[in-house]
């Protein structure tokens, strides 16, 4: 999730998760935004697409589709530059993607299944409940909800007592998902952390064995801020990405 037109930081994390095994792929979102390197990014996540992948649309997408007038904000001002270098059948296509997917017992969306047009953060055990609840609503047979848009690898699941709990995972170690339990997961930022943890950040679902890995995934975020610089955006952009924040 949340790429940010990070074609290194995607481009490393592909590559990994290939190395795990990875058989099906989701993108849950903000394929643009923030980052450099709009076309590249849009151009593989449209050959995913094509070969099976699912791929949701983010906020920086819409945004990216029709800029706000006027941009007053850091993320509005790069959606207009995102805007102008994106063609108009990517711009389409951007704006095609769906906002969930459900996959078999797993929902996927960017932000919330409560109201995902809204783009609510799910960034605490109420917040994650709202969503897990909208999901399982809709269908009842969802186990897990996988996001993104906070920029940040949590975990929460429904205790014996009903209580969502929230667990902090540790990178590259599996969590047991048994499917008796309902889990909701913020997968992370690909193309830009905000842990303060420069790595690329993405999560692995097995269905067979029930188990969930949080990933870092090492990639050159130097030469990453380095062309978000030489593309003009602002310099906060760069340093996001030289420290993790």
């Amino acid at each position: 999730s949340d790429l940010h037109a990070n074609a290194r930081a995607l481009e490393a994390c592909l590559t990994h998760a290939q190395a795990q095994g990875a058989n099906q792929w989701a993108l849950l979102g903000d394929l643009v935004g923030y980052g450099p390197e709009p076309e590249a990014v849009v151009a593989q996540c449209q050959r995913m697409a094509e070969a099976g992948a699912t791929v949701l649309r983010g906020n920086h997408d819409a945004m990216a589709v029709t800029p706000p007038v006027p941009a007053s904000r850091q993320g509005e001002f790069t959606a207009r530059w995102t805007h102008e270098r994106l063609s108009e059948a990517d711009r389409q296509w951007l704006a095609s993607l769906p906002l969930t997917v459900r996959l078999e017992s797993v929902m996927v969306v960017h932000a919330s299944v409560n109201e995902p047009e809204q783009w609510r953060y799910v960034e605490d055990e109420g917040s994650a409940a709202r969503s897990l609840q909208a999901a399982t609503d809709q269908y009842p047979e969802v186990r897990f909800v996988m996001g993104g848009h906070v920029h940040h690898q949590t975990l929460y699941y429904r205790g014996q007592g009903g209580q969502l709990m929230r667990f902090t995972p540790v990178p590259g170690v599996p969590i047991p998902v048994p499917a008796h339990r309902r889990w909701i997961a913020t997968v992370g930022s690909v193309g830009q952390p905000r842990d303060g943890d420069t790595r690329a950040g993405y999560a692995l679902l097995d269905l067979d064995r029930h188990q969930l890995t949080f990933w870092r995934v090492r990639y050159d975020h130097v030469a990453a801020a380095h062309a978000v610089r030489a593309a003009g955006l602002d310099e906060a952009l760069a340093r996001r990405l030289e420290s993790g924040r």
